[in-house]
């Protein structure tokens, strides 16, 4: 069944706050294979200008993704997670996240459209800190395979 169109511009609350550390950000950090020394030691940090450690430019995916969870887990949408499969993922930056960040998620959907019959759902994780700071924004494109035609038929 095609996701209704009307859930178009619909905005979800804002996630609990995400608190950034410098263990998080080391554990990320290792877990991309990026052994930028930003991202592991505050004085290269403080070396280029920042006041901590600061994130490399996927992590917003840790703290978009309980955002996310809310679409996925919307009973209104319908959204089949046994069929998604994730089509793409963008990041943008006002600045990069850093140690000390107290990060919330607010989810919207951008659009829905339906491609030979799968469902494309894209949505936008805005990134504010605590103090309502822009921070950057993350957008996912997650894709609905339609379902085999001996699948509708119960068989």
């Amino acid at each position: 069944m095609a996701l209704d169109p009307s859930f178009i511009g619909r905005s979800y609350p804002p996630t609990e706050p995400y608190q950034v550390s410098r263990e998080k950000i080391r554990e990320f950090a290792i877990a991309v294979r990026d052994p930028n020394p930003a991202y592991l030691d505050p004085e290269a940090a403080k070396a280029l200008g920042y006041s901590d450690v600061i994130a490399p430019p996927t992590f917003p995916v840790v703290i978009s993704m309980p955002a996310a969870d809310q679409v996925i887990e919307d009973p209104e949408l319908g959204l089949d997670f046994s069929r998604v499969v994730h089509g793409d993922q963008k990041f943008s930056y006002a600045r990069p996240l850093r140690a000390g960040d107290r990060v919330r998620a607010v989810l919207t959907i951008d659009n829905i459209k339906s491609l030979a019959g799968n469902d494309v759902l894209t949505v936008t994780a805005e990134l504010l800190e605590d103090s309502g700071e822009y921070l950057a924004k993350a957008t996912m494109t997650l894709v609905a395979r339609a379902a085999a035609a001996d699948e509708t038929k119960g068989e």
